[in-house]
């Protein structure tokens, strides 16, 4: 018996018990005759029906509570059958406190799991490895993380973006919901902004990336039509990284050469024992009221967070740089080594490093941070790893796709 069918088992059980200690207890109160009832809506009934199941779910021991979820974890590691994780954690209180607390950060599980894991920097030990899908026709990309060894399956929907042009600029709207990617949405949590050439772009997150983080342009109400709405949490320009493509004056066909300045990252991040900032939490917002989509945090990443988020203030700013590819005599073109991961030539693939204006060349830096390339028509593998997170790889790759006029 699957998971899922034991949990509605276990449900249906404790639901018609008690159904029968309410008419047994509604029959004495009565004395044999009807009950009085009280008219309420389907609003209230089903908040009710809600409060009764979550007080049925809460009666089990703390100890086996904790050890039947500390098993699912475990055992669910990869999607599809992680949702089974998510599902607990919607279950009650109880069961979303202690799954709080063995639900680990992607950096130590290598795991995404629940939403503000995209936030969060990827793993150490290795890399996860996704994908991104374009949709010419409407100017739309999907990023999925892959589940099997493939180049590209079916994946894991992780993030969307849609490209939106303007007179001086380019805008990418980056949203959770791959149906609703407009800046209003409570889904929205981030945009790539470039300027008129298409050389340099601003990474935007909607929420601070750590405490103390300066907003860029805020409102705190948004003007629809002749009427002011001030939103639950008004979504802000928190700049995290800028990036820049080098110009091409000379006109010489060659590979790109960009740069990404880290706003929110120290560059001893990539050094051992150094840490990143870790977003532990969404504001509160209406994603808030849904059960499965819950936004957790463990104690040991409040630790290693108000760390991070001091020394991200005060030291030298990550810089990364792409890797300079190699001529290659024979294919008469440039090459770099993406380990079997790229399959189609084009300029738009590179790989990501430290930069040696951060320190003297190491081993820590010669580690590839992330790498895009193209391997169909309109599809392309996204590998990342520490100390970059999900929305900032996926914001990076879209200044890939964006035309620039003064680099070819």
């Amino acid at each position: 018996m699957s998971f899922r069918s034991l949990i509605q088992e276990m449900r249906d059980e404790f639901g018609s018990i008690s159904r029968h200690n309410l008419r047994s207890r509604s029959h004495r109160a009565g004395g044999g005759h009807a009950p009085r009832v009280a008219a309420v809506g389907p609003v209230e009934a089903a908040a009710a029906q809600q409060q009764q199941q979550q007080s049925c779910w809460a009666q089990l021991p703390p100890e086996l509570l904790r050890e039947v979820l500390v098993r699912i974890e475990e055992s669910e590691g990869w999607w599809p059958s992680r949702r089974d994780v998510v599902a607990c954690a919607g279950v009650c209180r109880s069961w979303r406190g202690i799954t709080k607390e063995i639900v680990h950060v992607p950096e130590a599980s290598g795991k995404l799991t629940f939403p503000i894991s995209l936030k969060q920097p990827g793993p150490r030990d290795g890399t996860l490895k996704c994908f991104i899908r374009r949709n010419r026709a409407t100017q739309t990309y999907y990023l999925y993380l892959g589940l099997t060894e493939a180049l590209a399956d079916d994946g894991k929907f992780l993030l969307a973006a849609r490209k939106c042009r303007k007179p001086t600029c380019t805008d990418y709207l980056i949203s959770l919901d791959m149906s609703d990617m407009s800046k209003g949405s409570n889904t929205y949590i981030g945009k790539l902004r470039s300027n008129f050439l298409g050389t340099k772009f601003t990474v935007y997150d909607a929420h601070p990336p750590y405490d103390g983080a300066v907003v860029s342009k805020s409102r705190s109400a948004r003007v629809i039509g002749l009427n002011q709405v001030s939103p639950r949490v008004p979504a802000g320009n928190y700049p995290v990284s800028h990036i820049s493509y080098e110009l091409n004056v000379l006109g010489a066909r060659g590979p790109r050469r960009m740069n990404c300045i880290m706003d929110s990252i120290p560059a001893s991040a990539v050094e051992e024992g150094g840490k990143a900032p870790t977003q532990t939490e969404f504001p509160l917002s209406g994603l808030d009221s849904f059960p499965s989509i819950s936004f957790f945090r463990s104690k040991s990443a409040r630790i290693d967070s108000a760390t991070s988020q001091i020394s991200a203030q005060k030291e030298e700013k990550l810089v990364l740089r792409n890797k300079s590819p190699r001529w290659h005599e024979q294919l008469q073109c440039w090459c770099l080594n993406f380990r079997g991961r790229v399959t189609v030539a084009s300029v738009k693939n590179f790989q990501l490093v430290a930069s040696d204006e951060n320190g003297p060349t190491n081993q820590e830096q010669d580690k590839v941070i992330l790498q895009f390339g193209k391997i169909g028509k309109d599809l392309f593998t996204m590998d990342y790893r520490y100390p970059i997170s999900a929305f900032q790889s996926f914001a990076i790759c879209l200044s890939s796709f964006d035309t620039k006029i003064a680099c070819e």
